[in-house]
């Protein structure tokens, strides 16, 4: 019998990426999804089998995490022998919009499924992921942050992914359930939210290349992360799982970049140069040349002229609006647990996720530059 794995937020970067490489072991996976008047299956659409077929390999099922009588009765048709619960509300700035559903989807969520496991005598078949954060750090107690590094949370995605990873600790060892937290830091891929940093930065970046748009707007620009690649990171999660004992392991590639330089390193994989001026919220970017070969290369010889004249103009600048009420100036992951004991090491570096990433955009913003051309309606993505 195939091993079945049940993914909370399937129809995520992570759970896109996370059900293709279960499938691939040969698992039957199971999907929750959340009922919305649009389709919002695009990452899994490659992944997705007609109903009718017989033993499918990929089964949806609609559910929230706010919604304890779902959740259970999902859990109890599925008998999943592994649950990975990525399902959250993960945008960090929009949290503070939305705490209360924040801290029920992201806090909550998690003792549902939880206890759904518990209730329906699941503890001996049944292993949990909880998908934790490098955000739980936020004001860092120590550089650079490992497993026993105090927590700091500093907003109210990070505060109720605390309750979820310290509720994750206390039913594995109140009930001896195998549950384990990965402390995931930001990982990104083609299939990151469009409103996210790094995304944001590479669909932007397409597009003021290819001519469709002039100039992009950012928060702080100082700040630092430890970016990875998602498919690195699912490959973390699945290891996890596996074994015998459940803990808690540090996702990470030990290297910290500020967005100001992952901008810069973005335009420079199409072969064009910026440099920064002023500070603070009066900070912007201008671009000051273009590697031709580059550019026509990555970009398009047709999109060169055109790019060509916007040199000397600004192409970023900052608006107050991105800034978070509490800002995480800095993060760098110690994952020094999980190479010796799951045996896991990154295969991208920050410059190929930047090149897989950039790739994908410029296909992707020439696709809608040709739809936009040809009379046909785009969706905009600005924020």
């Amino acid at each position: 019998m195939n091993k079945v794995a049940l993914i909370t937020g399937i129809t995520g970067q992570d759970g896109a990426y996370l059900a293709e490489y279960l499938i691939k072991k040969g698992y039957t996976v199971h999907g929750i999804k959340r009922r919305s008047s649009m389709f919002n299956t695009d990452r899994i659409d490659h992944l997705y089998q007609d109903p009718h077929i017989e033993n499918r390999n990929l089964i949806l099922h609609y559910g929230d995490l706010t919604d304890s009588l779902n959740l259970t009765r999902i859990i109890g048709e599925v008998q999943p022998d592994e649950i990975y619960n990525l399902a959250a509300m993960s945008h960090v700035k929009v949290s503070f919009d939305t705490p209360e559903y924040t801290a029920n989807a992201d806090g909550l969520g998690v003792l549902r499924i939880l206890e759904a496991v518990r209730l329906l005598n699941l503890i001996p078949k049944t292993r949990i992921y909880q998908a934790s954060t490098s955000e739980l750090y936020g004001l860092v107690q120590e550089v650079p942050q490992k497993e026993t590094t105090p927590f700091y949370p500093r907003s109210p995605y990070a505060v109720a992914k605390l309750y979820g990873y310290w509720i994750t600790v206390n039913y594995r060892e109140a009930y001896k359930m195998h549950a384990s937290n990965g402390i995931l830091f930001n990982h990104e891929s083609p299939l990151r939210g469009e409103t996210f940093v790094t995304r944001k930065v590479t669909r932007a970046i397409s597009r003021i290349a290819l001519n469709m748009q002039e100039k992009v707007y950012m928060g702080n620009l100082s700040s630092k992360r430890d970016w990875g690649h998602a498919k690195d990171y699912v490959r973390a999660m699945y290891a996890i799982l596996q074994q015998d004992e459940p803990s808690d392991y540090v996702i990470a590639t030990g290297i910290t970049t500020t967005i100001r330089d992952f901008i810069k390193m973005t335009f420079e994989e199409v072969g064009m140069e910026v440099s920064f001026h002023g500070e603070g919220v009066n900070e912007v970017a201008v671009l000051r040349s273009i590697n031709e070969k580059i550019f026509k290369e990555k970009v398009g010889e047709v999109y060169f002229e055109n790019a060509n004249k916007r040199i000397g103009e600004e192409v970023v600048g900052v608006d107050p609006q991105y800034f978070r009420p509490t800002e995480v100036e800095l993060l760098i992951g110690d994952a020094t647990k999980a190479r010796e004991r799951l045996g896991w090491e990154p295969q991208y570096s920050l410059k190929t996720l930047i090149e897989d990433m950039v790739l994908s955009d410029v296909k992707l913003m020439k696709k809608e530059s040709y739809l936009r051309e040809g009379g046909y309606k785009i969706l905009n993505y600005f924020e």
